[in-house]
């Protein structure tokens, strides 16, 4: 997960995984909360117009939680 802020803009924008250009569908989820998905109906990320406005305080610090793996996928060849 990758977590992007622009000040010029005022736009923060959480990755959850990544997407070739242009193939990303954005649904929007409010005036400032863009939701955008991958050509597989996944979740991709999230983007916040007007960020330091909807999260105030919040955005001025980061909090990460790691917690242990709850599944644990191997690929056999």
């Amino acid at each position: 997960m990758k977590i992007h802020y622009d000040a010029e803009v005022d736009a923060l924008y959480i990755e959850f995984h990544s997407l070739a250009p242009g193939t990303a569908e954005n649904r929007p989820l409010s005036d400032e909360v863009i939701a955008n998905y991958g050509p597989d109906g996944r979740l991709a990320g999230l983007e916040i117009l007007d960020a330091s406005v909807v999260l105030g305080e919040d955005l001025k610090k980061l909090v990460f939680e790691v917690s242990p793996v709850l599944r644990q996928v191997t690929t056999e060849s």
